[in-house]
């Protein structure tokens, strides 16, 4: 904290305060000026001239040099054109022309590029200007920050059943009304940081402050921003500051041809397992570029906050690699943890929410880092919310490895159950991270290729399909219920998504057969996907209603090993589940806290969920004053 406290001080001695420093894509790379006429600006430390080239002069390397300023930045100004119009059109492509030290020539593109794209022969991409005559307005503004989370974890460019590369556009008129329907407020965009490698999934980012071209514009991007915020549901993006790509040509690396600049130089500016660069936290430059990353999809782009990849490799040297956490505080605070990093985190955190009062942020990380969602006024990291990453990884292992009597009931609810205390958690049964190739599903974990031959609900379900459709929904409503302060759904899973991820690759033949979203399948009401689909659209409705992940965590007062039963008590709410493989039970008496009447509210053994309809929801429970399991109350049922 108390560095924290220096960092912001240098900001308002050096920069005059964090507003200024955070507006920098205000100053570096290009901007038009009142006149028409173009400022430029690099930092480029290492290099011995910089000039700027492009369709401007005809390509010419040497006509237009920047001019040398203190501290490793660069300067050039063109002037308008005769007739007062800007000196550069939209739309026409720049490089930057480094010469080091050494005598080597390099092309590069600027870090603070906000549009960038590849012709379709080439390999590399070009840095275009991007400055339209009539820009698109955002016109509705930003929905008032959720109390409780529903997460749709979104990739623009699988989001349609075509085997292509999805637009901003379809997303807009096809995606989005889809998760208004299913009852998502919050979408948790994947992959809009421009990236080189489609297969990547986004993680490898060459341009920070440019959308991803593949998918259209970035007035495209706006509109879909601006759609989604005029259906109430807030918009996140992925943000990857947590290491960059490889590339030098079209990405950050070796910008100003030192294996420094932007990074750490190797070994400890590189990350083993991902073959990625790492920055330098501690480089006044790097903080100035990072931090304005973070103000510039805030106000360019009006995203209404983060989730932030890959927080375990920024935190510790170790990068997280080899490391199994058992929570032992000596873990956590050692010099094994980068402090350089952890201040950065401080001061994203602590900027945002300063100027954003309703900005959401979202740590992904495993370790369990303490205090990393408490406010940084505590000495916290001030996230809002972080990953509750040892849910998925227990449903996978209980799939994989257990048959359904041998389900260990009070480990299940442990894992659910085990965070910290006052920090807030998103639960969630999988994510991208499951679905990706050599994994697969949790629906195809349970039904595997039955899915291709079983799903039609004009026959009767054969087993493995009924009970992958049972657990399939009891799965999620357990995690939606006990498993956090937040619920987070991958595109697709919510009607149980056959098969894998997979995307176009030498491996696969440039496929796309794996790198779509088969929306298709919800529309056939002669397969039980839509099934599915209508339960996690209740499942989301009835919590918007009666708001358990914005309660206290639950009171689990009853796990039963030999009649596999669950049942806890969270926001006024009475969740019961039977996960026995083969045995229902009557008049079984469970505790509850608030006495008074009951009456079923969401049952996932509904016929319109695909389930037998064995209990008649016109019944109604009333309490008796006979406490159990630690409640004062308790029914039958």
């Amino acid at each position: 904290y108390e560095l924290l406290q220096k960092q912001l001080f240098q900001l308002e001695e050096a920069e005059g305060g964090f507003d200024q420093f955070t507006r920098s894509y205000k100053s570096f790379g290009v901007q038009r000026q009142p006149d028409n006429s173009l400022f430029f600006k690099e930092w480029a430390p290492a290099a011995e001239a910089l000039f700027l080239t492009g369709d401007f002069n005809g390509w010419d390397k040497f006509s237009h040099p920047y001019t040398k300023k203190e501290f490793g930045k660069w300067e050039l100004i063109l002037p308008p054109k005769h007739d007062k119009s800007p000196a550069v059109d939209h739309n026409t492509k720049f490089k930057v022309v480094v010469h080091t030290k050494e005598g080597e020539r390099l092309y590069r593109i600027s870090p603070w590029a906000k549009y960038v794209t590849r012709e379709e022969k080439s390999v590399i991409y070009d840095w275009v200007h991007w400055d339209p005559p009539q820009p698109y307005i955002q016109i509705h503004p930003r929905p008032k920050k959720p109390t409780s989370l529903r997460i749709y974890e979104a990739h623009v460019g699988i989001a349609s059943p075509e085997g292509k590369v999805a637009s901003y556009t379809n997303f807009t008129t096809n995606v989005l009304p889809r998760i208004k329907d299913l009852g998502y407020n919050c979408i948790q965009l994947m992959a809009v940081m421009e990236h080189a490698y489609y297969a990547s999934f986004g993680y490898q980012i060459t341009s920070f402050f440019a959308a991803s071209s593949r998918y259209g514009t970035p007035d495209e991007l706006k509109q879909l921003i601006d759609v989604a915020h005029s259906m109430g549901i807030v918009v996140l993006l992925d943000v990857v500051h947590s290491h960059a790509s490889q590339n030098t040509e079209d990405g950050l690396n070796c910008f100003d041809g030192s294996d420094s600049c932007f990074f750490h130089s190797p070994p400890r500016g590189v990350h083993s397992l991902w073959d990625s660069r790492l920055f330098n936290y501690s480089s006044w430059e790097v903080l100035r570029f990072l931090l304005s990353n973070l103000r510039w999809w805030m106000e360019e782009y009006c995203f209404d906050g983060f989730r932030f990849d890959g927080v375990t490799s920024m935190l510790y040297h170790h990068h997280g690699i080899g490391s199994g956490f058992s929570g032992d505080y000596s873990e956590y605070f050692g010099l094994q943890v980068d402090e350089d990093s952890l201040v950065y985190l401080m001061l994203a955190n602590h900027i945002l929410h300063t100027l954003y009062p309703d900005c959401i942020t979202v740590a992904e990380d495993v370790s369990g880092m303490p205090a990393l969602c408490r406010g940084v006024e505590e000495g916290g990291l001030g996230f809002d919310y972080r990953l509750a990453m040892a849910i998925p990884d227990k449903w996978i292992q209980i799939l994989k490895e257990l048959k359904d009597e041998d389900w260990n009931i009070g480990n299940i609810v442990y894992t659910l159950t085990n965070r910290r205390y006052g920090e807030k958690c998103i639960a969630y049964a999988e994510s991208h991270d499951q679905a990706l190739v050599g994994d697969k599903t949790l629906a195809f974990w349970l039904m595997d290729k039955e899915m291709y031959t079983n799903m039609s609900s004009i026959n009767p379900m054969t087993p493995i399909i009924d009970r992958g459709m049972q657990l399939h929904k009891m799965i999620r409503l357990l995690t939606h219920g006990l498993g956090g302060e937040g619920y987070l759904n991958f595109m697709g899973n919510e009607f149980g998504h056959p098969e894998w991820l997979d995307f176009p690759r030498e491996g696969n033949n440039q496929s796309y057969h794996y790198a779509r979203r088969q929306f298709n399948l919800v529309d056939m009401d002669h397969l039980r996907y839509c099934q599915l689909y209508a339960f996690d659209r209740d499942m989301n409705r009835t919590e918007d209603k009666y708001g358990w992940l914005a309660a206290p965590p639950a009171f689990v007062s009853a796990t039963h090993e030999e009649d596999k039963v669950i049942v806890f008590d969270r926001g006024n709410v009475l969740f019961i589940f039977n996960f026995h493989p083969s045995k229902s039970f009557q008049d079984y008496r469970v505790a509850v806290e608030v006495p008074g009447k009951y009456k079923i509210k969401l049952d996932s053994d509904q016929v319109q969920y695909g389930g037998h309809g064995r209990l008649d929801h016109n019944t109604e429970f009333f309490t008796e004053a006979q406490p159990f399991n630690g409640r004062p109350n308790s029914m039958q049922v």
